[in-house]
């Protein structure tokens, strides 16, 4: 992680939420307060001010005994967290057929364009989840709700960890470009109903592949 420039906490939450979702901070990590106030040269109330902003969001897990560690979601929590994700992106894709604009519903579609590219370029699970969500970027514009923006956006870092875990699967990317695409056609078409269903088939398929190995490490 750099240094930060001031000791502010938006800064130092920014800083470590950024370092989990990029998985240099990795799952079960502990969070040592010493290591952080010299990577991050801000006071220790600093640090715990945002540890505890990062235990809200769900991305910290302060164990007994054990102090403040990076979450790893167990896996009825993410069964739970992908059928609230399934349901979520799916109202949002209603929201974008009933309120984007046609130059919206263009670049939704070259979102998947840009995520096959990035596919066929590389085997690098965070550009290829990096590329991935700038569709998301796209569908929440469009969408036009803050309120989902925020939902979605505390879900998707809540199982960030399993998302890399689902792209990693042989043969799971084409998949997912296929999927996607099936819902830009749909939101194209501005058949909410059939781009919303298609939408929670997508994210459904994902938990397969990213529960599944979970269920291995059981």
């Amino acid at each position: 992680m750099g240094r930060i420039a001031a000791p502010l906490r938006e800064q130092v939450i920014t800083a470590l939420r950024q370092a989990i979702l990029d998985f240099h901070l990795k799952p079960g990590q502990r969070l040592v307060e010493r290591e952080l106030i010299e990577q991050l040269g801000v006071s220790r109330t600093t640090i715990r001010e945002a540890l505890r902003e990062l235990t809200s969001e769900g991305l910290v897990t302060v164990v007994p005994q054990k102090g403040a560690i990076v979450s790893a979601p167990s896996l009825e929590d993410a069964i739970d967290l992908y059928e609230v994700r399934a349901a979520l992106e799916s109202l949002v894709v209603q929201r974008f057929v009933e309120r984007a604009s046609d130059e919206q519903v263009v670049r939704l579609a070259a979102t998947i364009d840009h995520l096959a590219a990035v596919a066929e370029s590389t085997t690098e699970v965070r550009a290829i989840l990096a590329a991935k969500d700038t569709f998301y970027a796209v569908l929440i514009e469009g969408a036009q709700s803050s309120a989902l923006q925020q939902l979605l956006e505390g879900i998707q870092a809540r199982v960030q960890v399993l998302r890399a875990t689902s792209l990693s699967e042989a043969g799971r990317i084409p998949e997912v470009v296929r999927e996607l695409r099936a819902v830009t056609d749909a939101v194209a078409n501005r058949d909410a109903k059939r781009a919303a269903r298609l939408c929670a088939a997508h994210v459904r398929s994902a938990a397969k592949t990213a529960l599944g190995s979970l269920t291995a490490d059981k």
